[in-house]
């Protein structure tokens, strides 16, 4: 599959070195140096098995600035973009992944749209009416900074958010939690499909508590 990953945080960048091993991931991200070093396999982040896997493993993975490209061709555009929570506000700036959502929209309206940023209860839900988008689902990460690629290597489960009852996005969600389950190397593993509201409430308690 044709996999662009919009973001090369931990998040991002663990989730495009997990795909790249068996599918074309394109990394985008809007600083150049982070660019250039993914090209050149320098892990632009501290992580011990991003690091490895970019010294060993043969990933069919580039980076570019270049969003229009990225997501013109591919099949699923997973959402990295920062999200800052400002605890002074009580509010959560969602802009970077709006902004995503709104290109991949205006340049592959048929991408289908996996949010992995950390987001507000009800905002795919609300995105989606915003937007007219029927192709965005959510899916929560439980990853540790430092240790994202190992926690995607052996994930505590995998979670995919879809809207109820429709039956293209149901199989969607199937085929993303494959794809996660493939890179991965732990065997056997937890995999629920939901909601999306109540995926984002997973994600808002595993984060809190």
């Amino acid at each position: 599959m044709k996999i662009a990953v919009a973001g090369t945080g931990y998040v991002g960048l663990s989730m495009a070195t997990l795909l790249a091993q068996h599918h074309e991931v394109v990394a985008v991200d809007v600083i150049a140096e982070k660019v250039e070093k993914i090209n050149k396999r320098i892990s632009p982040i501290q992580d011990e098995y991003i690091e490895k896997y970019f010294a060993e493993k043969e990933l069919n993975l580039v980076a570019t600035l270049d969003a229009e490209t990225a997501y013109r061709d591919a099949d699923i555009v997973v959402v990295a973009a920062p999200t800052n929570y400002d605890s002074k506000k009580n509010f959560f700036d969602t802009s970077a992944v709006e902004t995503v959502i709104e290109l991949v929209m205006k340049y592959n309206p048929n991408a289908i749209i996996v949010i992995k940023s950390t987001i507000p209860v009800g905002f795919t839900e609300s995105i989606r009416q915003k937007t007219g988008s029927q192709n965005i689902l959510f899916s929560p990460e439980f990853l540790r900074e430092s240790k994202a690629l190992y926690d995607n290597l052996y994930p505590s489960r995998i979670i995919v958010g879809r809207p109820e009852g429709d039956a293209r996005l149901e199989e969607a969600a199937r085929i993303f939690a494959a794809i996660l389950q493939e890179g991965a190397i732990k065997e056997g593993i937890d995999v629920l499909f939901m909601g999306l509201t109540e995926a984002e409430a997973v994600k808002l308690f595993a984060n809190t508590y």
